[in-house]
């Protein structure tokens, strides 16, 4: 089955990814999957939440946004409504779950890296490339944090990538543009670790439910894709 942008129903779209893309971040990337274009970056807090305070333990936490004109018609800042939409909120708190998954926190000291994800240009699959693209911008900035001697070791314990998968004419496709996720039958974000470990499974059902089976040929289908992204992390990011 050829899918509307030509690519077969197992293909992830063309990626591209600029490390070192913003001049003053500790770490930072463009990362770009077919039309969707997010810039990630990370930065240093030299404190915790206060939950954290006196544990040894450092945080990684995540903050997303879409700019005004992302998208076909403008997108309002939230700044400007005074208040984060509930969209906003699950998938920067997803961002920030994902890395921490693969962090081990305590080799952090007492300080918080915040990874920033600002989505320049969508068409599909935002949080999923989000959460990709941070682990790059994350593993730079730990590289840059022990060159500073300001922690001895990286706290990061393996990859994490996500993608995207859905039926879409009764077919399953991995990593949805904009036009297949508006009319796929089911839509499900997958997030798995370098070792096949999930750290999150969000699947809907957008008109009939779907079997079983359907839901393992989803997994299997996103597994490959994330395999082929884990992949692709490893030439730019290692973990010691």
């Amino acid at each position: 089955m050829k899918r509307i942008d030509g690519r077969l129903p197992n293909q992830l779209r063309k990626i591209s990814i600029r490390r070192n893309y913003l001049k003053y971040a500790l770490g930072s990337c463009l990362i770009e999957m077919g039309n969707t274009k997010v810039v990630c970056s990370a930065s240093l807090d030299e404190k915790v939440p206060a939950f954290l305070r006196d544990t040894g333990k450092g945080w990684v936490t995540a903050e997303y946004g879409m700019l005004p004109a992302s998208c076909t018609e403008r997108i309002q800042r939230e700044a400007s409504k005074g208040k984060l939409s509930g969209r906003t909120h699950e998938i920067q708190r997803l961002i920030g779950r994902s890395l921490r998954a693969v962090c081990d926190l305590t080799k952090l000291g007492e300080r918080a890296i915040w990874i920033d994800c600002d989505v320049i240009q969508g068409d599909g699959g935002t949080r999923t490339a989000s959460i990709t693209g941070s682990f790059i911008a994350l593993g730079d900035a730990c590289k840059k944090l022990i060159d500073q001697g300001k922690i001895a070791a990286s706290p990061l314990l393996d990859y994490i990538a996500a993608a995207s998968v859905g039926i879409v004419n009764g077919k399953p496709v991995l990593d949805l543009c904009y036009e297949e996720d508006s009319k796929a039958e089911v839509d499900m974000n997958i997030v798995m670790t370098g070792a096949g470990r999930f750290v999150e499974i969000q699947g809907t059902a957008e008109h009939d439910p779907f079997s079983k089976k359907e839901m393992d040929d989803l997994l299997l289908l996103g597994k490959k894709g994330i395999s082929e992204l884990i992949a692709l992390q490893k030439k730019l990011v290692k973990l010691s």
